[in-house]
């Protein structure tokens, strides 16, 4: 089972790296609209359509990922100081709840706005040549798929927890950045005390 959960985690890692990319592409079109509007009064009539498809590529590509990292935003400021079997038993009825259904919705809303987009071969009416839609529209079940099987390992974990008493371990890539650098701290801390005690010893 491990095996499947960071299988899922690298799934989700991968849309998340990819997506990430669009940030060099976003920022090339940017600087070049920028430049080519201001410098040579010559704007062009993609830049507009590319970058807010290349900004929706990336919000909807890092959701599963930021989901492995535990990096949406909640109130966790008591969540935190709890022991993971009750953090487990806490998350468990919200993604059941809310997330899976959610979830659910989206992928099939999501299916039939871009069936719908896929059969008008609908283009961009903000430009008199717009690019077509239908592909990037596609991005809205797809995602919501990568975030439902996301979600799933996510639940897979809370049930393993519960009856554990431990969180399943997570790829080190989807380990949130704030437990490496506790356990960063502490493992200096650690090595400071001996080296402390053993110099302590030798006088």
């Amino acid at each position: 089972m491990q095996s499947v959960l960071l299988a899922i985690d690298r799934v989700s890692t991968l849309a998340g790296k990819i997506g990430g990319w669009a940030i060099v592409a976003l920022t090339g079109v940017i600087c070049y609209e920028v430049f080519a509007r201001y410098l040579f009064r010559a704007p062009t009539a993609w830049a507009y359509d590319t970058s807010y498809m290349l900004y929706g590529f990336l919000f909807m590509l890092a959701g599963a990922y930021t989901l492995a990292r535990n990096g949406h935003v909640r109130a966790d400021f008591l969540y935190r100081s709890m022991p993971p079997r009750r953090q487990a038993l806490l998350d468990l009825p919200l993604y059941l709840i809310f997330f899976v259904p959610g979830m659910l919705a989206l992928i099939w809303f999501g299916w039939n706005f871009f069936h719908l987009s896929y059969l008008q071969n609908e283009r961009s009416s903000v430009t008199p040549d717009g690019p077509l839609i239908w592909p990037f529209k596609f991005l809205i079940p797809f995602c919501g798929a990568l975030m439902l099987l996301q979600g799933i390992a996510e639940i897979v974990r809370c049930v393993i927890a519960i009856r554990t008493g431990e969180w399943p371990e997570k790829l080190a890539d989807v380990e949130e950045t704030e437990a490496q650098a506790l356990a960063l701290a502490a493992a200096q801390q650690a090595a400071a005390a001996a080296q402390a005690k053993a110099a302590e010893e030798r006088r």
